[in-house]
């Protein structure tokens, strides 16, 4: 749970200021092709805004990601107080419809993901319960259910109307060595592997490490499930309090690049075209993307095609970002 009115003021803030410094669907193969052509070192442009997201329920958006059952969709959740909720939108930011999770409950929602699931060549959303701020739960939980097919119906839904969706998983996790604030999940597009990656201690400025963890398929929904710890994840000098705070995150659909941001930066990681291990994509350096402003910014996402990131911001109707690839 946050200071909400706080920390919208200070990163509002800070962020002005860090401006100034200088496939695994079988109908994906063809995409996943044209994606391996792409990579870290091209770069991004500058950042532009595509629009504001109407949707008035959508009031603390704190993940993205790109629908793979709907094309040029996204869906979206809130932060802690909403209820078991996700939203779906499109990039003029028109409202798509709402459903409620079933079997979930929403104790501190913190980003979203999809990837592969128990049926084949089915997509899959997972929700991440994984916000610990003050580090006492004795497991966290990540909600896997099947991805919602849109219809034009959708769109006229009000939240109180919500369509439920497909019965969903209850995939319970622990840390193996404590607990942990997080508030990052990536889920890997050909193995499902499940990443959690850990939010620097707040507050502690200079901090420049966060923790990997993950989970490998098939997982129990009876017992909980153990992750397994990976590596640290050294993140650039802080230029500001809010710096290197890891907010958001997803991998590319082809599984070769990673992205990642705190309240101000985006980072992006890429695994060699030559590289089978996916956990060798931490080794890489980390390159630095200029988002758009964002007053508290939580939500990054690739586009399907890999070509352009999406970010969302908390507040009643934030900006949709897109950084495009170069």
């Amino acid at each position: 749970m946050k200071v909400k009115l706080l920390l919208t003021i200070i990163i509002g803030l800070a962020t002005r200021q860090l401006l100034a410094y200088p496939n695994y669907i079988t109908n994906n193969n063809k995409l996943s092709k044209a994606i391996l052509q792409t990579n870290c070192s091209t770069g991004f442009q500058s950042p532009q805004i595509l629009a504001t997201l109407e949707d008035l329920d959508i009031n603390e958006s704190s993940g993205i990601v790109a629908s793979r059952l709907n094309p040029n969709l996204y869906w979206t959740h809130n932060d802690s107080g909403d209820g078991p909720f996700i939203y779906a939108f499109d990039t003029k930011g028109k409202k798509r419809g709402v459903w409620k999770v079933a079997n979930a409950t929403a104790i501190d929602w913190e980003d979203i993901a999809i990837g592969p699931g128990p049926k084949p060549n089915k997509s899959y959303l997972y929700l991440a319960d994984i916000g610990d701020n003050n580090r006492v739960r004795p497991y966290i939980v990540v909600y896997q259910f099947l991805e919602p097919k849109i219809t034009n119906n959708n769109s006229s839904v009000a939240k109180s109307n919500a369509s439920l969706t497909k019965k969903s998983n209850a995939i319970k996790l622990r840390y193996p060595d404590g607990k942990y604030d997080a508030e990052v999940l990536l889920i890997h597009p050909k193995t499902g592997q499940l990443y959690i990656i850990t939010k620097t201690p707040f507050p502690n400025p200079t901090s420049q490490l966060s923790r990997i963890y993950k989970a490998t398929p098939p997982f129990s929904t009876k017992d909980i499930n153990t992750l397994s710890f990976v590596t640290e994840l050294h993140l650039p000098e802080p230029v500001s309090f809010f710096s290197n705070r890891l907010t958001g995150g997803d991998i590319s659909s082809d599984g070769q690049q990673v992205v990642l941001c705190d309240y101000q930066r985006g980072y992006e990681l890429c695994l060699p075209s030559e590289e089978t291990n996916f956990d060798n994509i931490w080794k890489q350096p980390l390159s630095s993307i200029e988002l758009n402003t964002r007053i508290q910014g939580e939500g990054i996402c690739y586009r399907l095609d890999g070509k352009a990131l999406l970010t969302t911001s908390e507040g009643t109707t934030p900006p949709l970002g897109e950084i495009i690839r170069k």
